[in-house]
């Protein structure tokens, strides 16, 4: 085995694939992660909110994300096959950049200490529910969309 990160994508048991090199992987995450935060700061930009306020700007961009990421997610694993690079720069760079779960966590703390926990608590649950909705919507939509019968990857 490896003390490495390991990409799901490579299958261990292959000897050739476990010397998968690093370097490109990291080199498509960075610039990717850069669009993805210049997205997010735009949308909050847009979108700004006292703290005692639902902050709809970081619930929308987390909420998006998740949605295509599970596009994504069938478009190189269901319905055509990606470069290896696809992934890294896509989903861990630009929707890795793009969603902000730890701003998430900070908004909840910012909302209780400003004297509104049930905005807080809202807040806190709706994100959850919303953001795995939407990761098993933007799936379930681009297999209908691809003509895929879902649950067995059949045309």
């Amino acid at each position: 085995m490896t003390d490495r990160p390991v990409d799901p994508d490579v299958d261990l048991h292959v000897p050739a694939q476990r010397a998968e090199p690093l370097l490109p992987v990291l080199a498509v995450i960075a610039p990717g992660g850069a669009l993805g935060a210049l997205a997010r700061h735009a949308v909050q930009t847009a979108l700004p909110t006292g703290p005692a306020g639902f902050p709809w700007a970081t619930f929308l961009v987390n909420v998006s994300g998740c949605l295509l990421i599970g596009v994504l997610m069938v478009l190189i694993t269901e319905v055509r096959p990606a470069h290896r690079l696809v992934r890294p720069f896509l989903g861990v760079g630009v929707l890795g950049g793009y969603t902000t779960f730890s701003t998430y966590a900070v908004d909840v703390r910012r909302a209780v200490e400003a004297g509104a926990p049930l905005t807080g608590l809202a807040y806190l649950v709706a994100t959850m529910a919303a953001a795995v909705a939407a990761v098993a919507a933007g799936m379930w939509l681009t297999r209908r969309a691809a003509g895929l019968v879902p649950g067995n990857g059949a045309r």
